[in-house]
């Protein structure tokens, strides 16, 4: 696993600490309660009127980015109370995204993030192509 993907790895590993009192949650983040969708975290606003660097700032938060990833997983992860057993279901279903860090001049279809290619997969569902056909572009 790429350094970018273990880095959103851990995020999400955070993120299930918090939901289950396992870890202080000092950015108060806050959680849906279950339903057909899974539990969701809920994102923070930001006023309309911020700066571009605060906008900056904000997007890469722990606050915004864990959220974000947390609601990419499909709702059978969240609901796991066993964090090892947690872990190992996050690993399988990060390893079924391609994971192709940018390097040097090499140009990627996407950032590699996990929220890149969690976005290409929901494009491709409206569009009703296959799944593998957009992660590989």
């Amino acid at each position: 696993m790429s350094l970018q993907r273990r880095r959103e790895r851990n995020i999400i590993i955070q993120m299930w600490k918090i939901l289950h009192g396992l870890c202080q949650n000092d950015v108060n983040v806050q959680f849906s309660a279950p339903s057909r969708n899974g539990i969701k975290a809920k994102i923070p606003s930001l006023s309309r009127h911020s700066s571009q660097h605060n906008q900056s700032l904000y997007d890469s938060s722990f606050a915004v980015i864990g959220p974000k990833l947390w609601n990419c997983l499909p709702s059978s992860l969240p609901q796991i109370a066993d964090l090892e057993q947690f872990k190992q279901k996050l690993t399988n279903f990060l390893l079924t995204f391609p994971d192709n860090p940018p390097t040097g001049d090499y140009t990627t279809v996407n950032n590699n993030s996990l929220l890149d290619w969690c976005m290409n997969k929901a494009e491709a569902n409206l569009l009703g192509q296959s799944r593998t056909h957009v992660m590989t572009q």
